[in-house]
């Protein structure tokens, strides 16, 4: 077995005759910053190459990875043109400061140990030659690296551990929300700016009357209020910036549990993904956990704008507003007409009914969850406004023994509302004369010979003094439309509505926005089933009450034209001894309307009978009545011209005369006759006499002669 070479043989002349490439790198450029010994200790890595035999031509220094982690190849120009330059065979020998500086991957350290194997090149720090074709030193680097990738693992693990410590007494500083400072002392306070406690205040209370982050951008837009930002770190920093609310800004505020006088740590976790790309990248996803999963909270450590049961209420309202799983969310109060939007479910599946309007507005709740996702049948749909109407009524009979109460809340909220809208215009008026004070005394102050700094000290004093003047324009602007203060009347008139909750509930001024979140106060939810005639109505209110009834379910279209049960039992009992005409004369003085409406006439009574099969035995025409004697007891002129012996136009003669009680529906209709047996036997003739065959013709008219015996 051949021994090891002393380190200064390892050196050939193959070697020498290729480059000698010095890596260097420094992980951050704040080490490129002040790490300068580093540096220049890995700069004079040269000096020992030249020291070695190498010719200064030959010296190559790569250094264009200045401020790059080694944890992985990728974005490393440097280290990537070194391991080109090994892999040709270019490259003699490699320096470096130590095994961490070239990679601190050992996946990186490996491959490159792999190529100077197979291009014999040597790989040189401060403590010595190696070479990595030979094994001893082969297992020496790859232990160098192993140890380096341990280092870092130390590294950041000792930082962790340091870190959850001081969090763990509530020491480890982060950025503090718009509204709280760091004192001199280290601890949060408020901001002792009015103004920028007033806009955070607002906030909070604004969320608290609409259960809505949209609703309190709207107040903010609507009123032309500002929000602070104050700048955290470099040469703006505790500079305060005022601009528009926005919905993302809401959500943030009211999601911080600083705001509750909490210190919490570990409200988010992150987490390593692979992203795809023509390299590998790895970068890290940031997440939020939930409150139950916080590692640390540590309640009333800082003075806050809110309590902790406040903010767990927020909580709860930002989760019911959200519209994703809407099975377990209402959802936020939206403008529509629906009362019931959000709250409503279904009887038979327990799923949360949709909201669909019909015409002219008109809400429709329906089931159809499981026929949107499974294509399966819509469970049950039904008409919503008489629904709302009932739920109405119920809800105004439980608010009712609380109207005063509910008046007197009312009446101190707008007048708390209307005093910190007016508060937040005052502040900002206030700051802007500070401002232009400030630039004013800075102006007084130079020397008026010095026009350099003379005339842009003047410039931001009439800067200061236009933004006064349009402050007090957007002010008088938003005054005209703002609401006035309230006075005694006011105040009477609002005491007043503490008599008329149901006026106040269907007055103009009252937005479906407002019912719903009036209705949400009281009630969770409202349960809904329909069943053949009836629509079971099942109220749970917030205490965990239910209040259960029913109302009579909407009839189908061909049940609202259908004719009324009574109409037909009634035209089932008339039909055998009166006439259609006849008919419709007493169901009409009966009060009672068709099921298409209007008034009954012969036509519609006909109509009924032949649908519901019920004969008549008074019929009008003669043909329909074989026996010739209807179930009123009157017969048609023809079985009466038989009876009585004559012929059909001498009964038209009597009936015209008045000696036969006869009726017609119309005039020229069939004539119907009332006979007794003594009148038949009074007018009966023993036999007619037939007409005269001369005198016979078609247009020709004769009377009947009768002997008389």
């Amino acid at each position: 077995m051949p021994l090891p070479r002393p380190a200064n043989l390892k050196i050939r002349a193959d070697h020498l005759d290729r480059q000698a490439l010095i890596y260097i790198r420094q992980s951050t450029m704040m080490q490129v910053r002040e790490n300068t010994g580093s540096t220049t200790r890995q700069y004079n890595l040269a000096q020992l190459a030249g020291n070695l035999g190498w010719t200064k031509d030959r010296i190559r220094v790569i250094d264009q990875d200045q401020g790059q982690s080694g944890t992985s190849a990728a974005g490393r120009d440097g280290f990537q043109f070194l391991v080109a330059e090994v892999g040709l065979k270019h490259a003699g020998a490699v320096f470096c400061l130590e095994a961490s500086r070239l990679a601190r991957s050992c996946s990186d350290w490996y491959r490159l140990l792999e190529i100077c194997a197979l291009t014999e090149t040597l790989v040189i720090d401060e403590e010595g030659i190696y070479d990595p074709g030979q094994y001893n030193d082969r297992l020496l680097l790859g232990f160098r690296g192993t140890m380096s990738e341990a280092e870092l693992h130390w590294l950041r693990q000792r930082l962790l551990v340091s870190k959850l410590a001081k969090a763990e007494k509530g020491d480890l500083h982060f950025r503090p929300p718009v509204g709280l400072i760091y004192a001199p002392t280290g601890k949060i306070v408020i901001d002792p700016d009015e103004e920028v406690q007033a806009a955070v205040r607002l906030v909070f209370d604004l969320f608290a009357q609409h259960s809505s982050a949209l609703a309190v951008v709207t107040h903010f837009a609507k009123h032309q209020l500002r929000f602070p930002t104050r700048l955290w770190g470099g040469s703006n920093d505790g500079q305060l910036v005022w601009g528009r609310l926005t919905s993302g800004r809401v959500l943030s505020i009211l999601h911080n549990p600083f705001y509750a006088g909490a210190y919490v740590f570990g409200r988010t976790v992150t987490r390593k993904q692979l992203l795809p790309g023509e390299t590998p990248r790895i970068k890290g996803r940031t997440r939020q956990i939930k409150s139950d999963q916080w590692p640390i909270v540590l309640l009333d450590t800082h003075p806050g704008y809110i309590s902790w049961e406040q903010f767990q209420l927020h909580q709860q309202q930002l989760d019911d507003n959200r519209t994703w799983r809407p099975e377990e969310h209402r959802g936020a109060v939206r403008e529509g007409a629906a009362l019931l939007q959000g709250i409503v479910l279904c009887g038979r599946c327990g799923r949360r009914m949709s909201v669909r309007y019909l015409k002219d507005s008109i809400p429709s709740y329906e089931c159809n969850q499981a026929h949107t996702q499974y294509s399966a049948r819509v469970c049950q749909t039904m008409r919503g406004d008489k629904i709302d109407e009932a739920v109405k009524q119920c809800f105004l009979q439980a608010i009712q023994p609380a109207q005063l109460e509910v008046s007197l809340a009312a009446l101190e909220q707008i007048e708390t509302r209307t005093r910190q809208i007016e508060r937040q215009w005052l502040l900002r008026k206030e700051r802007a004369q500070y401002d232009a004070d400030l630039a004013r005394r800075r102006y007084l102050a130079t020397d008026p010979e010095n026009r350099l700094v003379a005339r842009s000290l003047e410039h931001d004093w009439n800067e200061k003094l236009a933004q006064i003047e349009s402050i007090e324009r957007e002010y008088l602007d938003y005054s005209k439309h703002a609401l006035p203060p309230i006075t005694a009347e006011d105040r009477r008139r609002i005491l007043a509505l503490a008599q008329d909750l149901p006026g106040v509930w269907q007055a103009q001024t009252t937005t479906n926005t407002e019912r719903k979140q009036l209705l949400r106060f009281l009630i969770r939810d409202v349960t809904l089933n329909k069943r053949e005639k009836l629509i079971t109505i099942s109220i749970r209110w917030q205490t965990g009450a239910l209040t259960t009834f029913e109302i009579p379910r909407l009839r189908k279209s061909w049940e609202v034209r259908q004719t009324e049960p009574r109409v037909v039992a009634l035209i089932r009992e008339l039909a055998p001894d009166h006439t259609d005409q006849q008919v419709a004369r007493r169901l009409n003085q009966e009060g009672l309307n068709a099921g298409l409406g209007g008034a009954f006439t012969q036509s519609k009574v006909g109509f009924i009978r032949w649908a519901y099969d019920i004969p008549t035995a008074c019929p009008e025409r003669p043909k329909t009545c074989p026996s010739g004697q209807r179930g009123d007891g009157r017969y048609s002129a023809q079985k009466a011209a038989e009876l009585l012996n004559v012929d059909v136009s001498t009964i038209s003669e009597w009936c015209k005369q008045g000696q036969l009680d006869s009726i017609r529906s119309a005039p020229m209709s069939p004539r119907w006759i009332k006979l007794t047996p003594e009148l038949i036997a009074q007018l009966r003739k023993p036999f007619r006499r037939r007409r005269s065959q001369s005198t016979r013709g078609p247009a020709t008219e004769q009377a009947t002669v009768y002997n008389r015996s």
